[in-house]
C-alpha cells in the first residue's frame, strides 16, 4: 500500500490539536511513541501548547484550503480529526487524508457526519488502500464495541438499550458550539430501520452500575446508532443519557473542564451499560471510566495503533465493531482506562 512507507507508519497527524481532546490524542500519541504531527489553523495556539518542546512537529491548515492540508498531512501513516463540528470538517480532513493516502479517524457524536464518512468515503478509502473510522470516541465508537462485545455470537437481537451516565458534564466550547450546529433529527432503529427519533423524548429510569445506580434518563441517540446499524442486525435501539449532565449542558454558565489529575483529566466519571434481548434471554455489558474527552484521546489512538501495527486489517470505511476484536480493544483498555464488565450468559 502506498501509505505504507519506511519511517511513515509511525507518524500520524492531528488536526485539531490545539482543541481540548486534540492535546490528549497529541499526548498519548507521544507517550506511545508514536510521531505526532500538530495541525490547526493558528501557528500561535500552537506554539503555546509546547507540542514542539515534548517532540510534535507543528503545522498550520484550513479546512477551506485544501492544498494547505495535502501539506499538512505529508508523510502521516494516518490521520486523527478532532476539531468539530465534525458537519463542518469531517468532509474536508477525510477527503485529504485519503488523498495521501492516510487512514482516518475521527471523534464525531454528530450522526450526520457519521453517515456522510460511510457514504462519502467508502469506495475513496478502498480504492486509497486505508480506513475511514467515523466516530471512534466514547461517544460513538464506545458504545459500538460494547454492544459488539455483549452480541458475542448472536446474529440478532430483538431489542437493543445503551445507558450513559455522566456524574457531570462541563463541555468544551467546541462541544457548545457543536451542539448549536448539530440540530437535525437524531436516529434510533425501529423495525431494524433507522428511523427519526419520536419527539418529545422519551423519559425513564435505569438501573446504571455503581456508583451511579438508578437514574432519570431521556433518550438522547449519538452516533453510535448509525455505527451499530451498519454491522449489527438489531430491530429496536434506543440510546439514553442521564439527567444530570443534561442539566449541565442546558446551563450557559456550566464551565468547561478543569484538570484534576496529573494526566491532565478532570474528575468527571462515566458509565456505559449495554443491555440486549433476544426471546427470553438478556445480554449486558458495562464500562466505567474517567474524562469522556480525555478517554476518546486514548481510545482513537488505540484504534489508530491497531491499524498501523496490523493487528486490524480492512480498506474501506467501518464502524469500529466490524474492523475490531471488540473484547480484546476493551480488555487492552484496563485498568487503566477503563473497568469492564460482561455476563457469562
Amino acid at each position: 500500500m502506498g501509505w505504507n512507507m519506511p519511517g511513515r507508519e509511525r507518524t500520524v497527524a492531528v488536526f485539531g490539536a490545539s482543541g481540548h481532546t486534540g492535546k490528549f490524542v497529541v499526548g498519548e500519541l507521544l507517550r506511545r511513541g508514536l510521531e505526532p504531527i500538530a495541525i490547526g489553523r493558528d501557528r500561535e495556539r500552537l506554539a503555546c501548547s509546547n507540542f514542539e518542546g515534548r517532540g510534535a512537529v507543528i503545522r498550520t491548515a484550513s479546512i477551506d484550503d485544501p492544498p494547505s492540508l495535502d501539506r499538512a498531512f505529508a508523510g502521516a501513516a494516518a490521520v486523527i480529526n478532532c476539531a468539530g463540528p465534525f458537519l463542518d470538517t469531517a468532509d474536508a480532513v477525510a477527503a485529504a487524508a485519503l488523498r495521501a493516502r492516510a487512514h482516518y479517524f475521527d471523534v464525531t457524536a454528530e450522526q450526520g457526519s457519521a453517515l456522510a464518512t460511510f457514504d462519502r468515503f467508502g469506495n475513496a478509502a478502498r480504492k486509497a488502500g486505508v480506513v475511514a473510522v467515523p466516530a471512534m470516541s466514547f461517544f460513538g465508537g464506545l458504545g459500538d464495541l460494547l454492544a459488539t462485545a455483549a452480541m458475542r455470537d448472536w446474529k440478532t437481537a430483538d431489542a437493543m438499550g445503551i445507558g450513559i451516565a455522566l456524574d457531570s458534564w462541563h463541555p468544551t466550547p467546541g462541544t457548545r458550539i457543536t451542539g448549536k450546529r448539530n440540530t437535525a433529527r437524531r436516529l434510533v432503529i425501529v423495525n431494524g430501520t433507522l428511523t427519526p427519533q419520536t419527539l418529545p423524548a422519551s423519559e425513564a429510569t435505569w438501573d446504571f452500575p455503581e456508583p451511579f445506580g438508578r437514574q432519570n434518563v431521556t433518550e438522547v441517540p449519538f452516533s453510535e446508532v448509525v455505527l451499530i446499524a451498519r454491522h449489527l442486525r438489531v430491530l429496536e435501539l434506543h440510546t439514553y443519557l442521564n439527567n444530570t449532565p443534561l442539566h449541565d449542558l442546558r446551563d450557559a454558565k456550566t464551565p468547561p473542564p478543569v484538570a484534576a489529575d496529573k494526566k491532565g483529566r478532570s474528575a468527571q466519571t462515566f458509565a456505559v451499560d449495554v443491555v440486549i434481548q433476544k426471546g427470553g434471554t438478556t445480554r449486558r455489558a458495562h464500562v466505567l471510566g474517567r474524562d469522556i474527552y480525555a478517554f476518546s484521546a486514548v481510545f482513537v489512538v488505540e484504534a489508530a495503533m491497531r491499524i498501523l501495527d496490523g493487528k486490524a486489517e480492512g480498506r474501506g470505511a467501518f464502524a469500529p465493531g466490524e474492523l475490531f476484536n471488540a473484547r480484546d480493544f476493551l480488555r487492552a483498555l484496563v485498568p487503566e482506562h477503563l473497568s469492564f464488565e460482561i455476563d457469562s450468559a
